[in-house]
């Protein structure tokens, strides 16, 4: 007999600790039987148990009349139930942040500047999906003053069903470009696959933060009263790019103490990130000096625009993942900077649909436009179009071929879609 979701929720304030994969098992955590179509947890339900699961939370019968074996009738289902039954106890913000490119290094900034000030939990990592998304909500812990969830969507519909459990009080769309096209239908169905996050906070009463100079996101929050607007010339705070050399070096002209910002982040596309954190920051009354500290002291560690030092070799590692705005605002990006002996190493860009082959044009076309010292493009439909660059399959190829080229001395941006591993390049 499917146990109910509040009594699971009593065996999960016991046990407060959730696991979907037997491999990172610790004694006394809750084992979500989880399964697709190339897996089955239930499987391994008694192995589970076995490692010291306190319970196994199956949707298939097990041989077994172990009483620590939790009956439900979807284990995924069971598992985003718990996770909106555990929001529903809290009474603090929960600040939403989806988008197609910045939305990690947004949340990573948000997370940064309001733990200055509060309890502060955030999403780990890469949970931002069906899955992630549960188990970060339910990782938040009873002292929580604020949470920061990060939404990631590859199709319409996504992004709802995640404020279904979530609930966000405030939301955050970082921008909507030229990502995961094939599943979102076009360019108009990423706007309203992520406006959807905003249909919720406007249906919720809630409040969001909006970049005044992406004017579809002035459309795409009409009827939202509680807007905080940040931008390059208008919003309660604003401020432009002073430098990037490599490292972003911001001026402030309004909505701050402060006047000028040096962060740790390589990129002028980030800019609408930092001001995003720092309106965050001033809606929640964290001081100005705390907000100045907070955002510069942060440094990225998870392969997004990342400034990484090899010998005599400089390199800007973003190989997270690439779709075409991003891919085009790096390039951009790196060809403005003053730096001798520029190479670029770019993997193929995923989930582009019948627009791949054209996209991959574009971002050769973009590329032939400057001097670089040599380029190398690597899978994907790099391979379906016609380029004077040097052409890889794998990264691991494009290793080899950079290994024997013995480089000094040089600037390198390696970017690429997260399937293609291009931080294999300088293993």
């Amino acid at each position: 007999m499917p146990v109910t979701i509040e009594s699971l929720y009593q065996v999960f304030l016991r046990h407060p600790s959730i696991q979907t994969d037997t491999r990172k098992l610790q004694t006394g955590d809750l084992f979500f039987a989880l399964k697709g179509p190339n897996f089955n947890g239930n499987l391994f339900a008694l192995q589970a148990l076995e490692a010291g699961a306190a319970y196994v939370i199956t949707d298939e019968s097990v041989n077994s009349n172990d009483t620590r074996i939790i009956p439900v009738n979807d284990v995924l289902n069971a598992l985003q139930q718990l996770a909106k039954h555990y929001r529903q106890q809290f009474n603090i913000p929960y600040i939403a942040i989806t988008g197609s490119n910045g939305k990690t290094t947004t949340k990573e900034l948000v997370h940064a500047v309001l733990s200055e000030q509060y309890k502060t939990y955030t999403t780990e990592g890469n949970l931002n999906n069906h899955i992630g998304i549960p188990i970060t909500l339910l990782r938040i812990k009873k002292d929580a003053e604020i949470a920061v969830i990060e939404m990631g969507a590859n199709h319409q519909k996504e992004i709802a069903g995640y404020c279904v459990y979530t609930q966000p009080t405030h939301g955050i769309i970082t921008n909507c470009g030229k990502a995961h096209l094939e599943g979102f239908g076009g360019a108009e169905g990423v706007k309203k696959g992520k406006g959807e996050l905003f249909d919720y906070i406007r249906a919720h009463n809630g409040s969001i933060f909006a970049f005044d100079d992406y004017d579809y996101l002035h459309s795409m929050s009409k009827g939202i009263s509680n807007t905080s607007w940040y931008g390059t010339s208008a919003g309660e705070v604003t401020g432009h790019v002073l430098q990037s050399e490599p490292f972003l070096e911001i001026a402030i002209i309004k909505g701050t103490s402060f006047q000028t910002l040096k962060t740790q982040l390589v990129g002028e596309y980030n800019l609408p990130n930092v001001l995003c954190a720092i309106a965050v920051g001033k809606k929640f009354n964290v001081p100005d000096e705390k907000i100045k500290s907070a955002i510069e002291n942060y440094s990225p560690s998870n392969s997004r625009s990342q400034l990484i030092e090899k010998g005599t070799n400089k390199i800007i590692l973003d190989a997270y993942n690439a779709n075409p705005t991003s891919m085009k605002a790096a390039i951009e990006n790196f060809a403005k900077l003053h730096a001798d002996n520029k190479m670029l190493m770019l993997g193929g860009m995923m989930e582009l649909g019948e627009e791949s082959i054209k996209e991959h044009e574009n971002i050769a076309a973009l590329i032939d436009q400057y001097k670089w010292k040599s380029v190398a493009l690597v899978g994907g439909d790099f391979k379906n179009i016609s380029h004077p660059f040097l052409f890889f399959n794998n990264a691991a190829d494009a290793r080899d071929w950079f290994v024997q080229q013995h480089v000094e001395n040089s600037f390198i941006l390696v970017k690429g879609s997260r399937s293609m591993q291009m931080e294999k390049v300088l293993a």
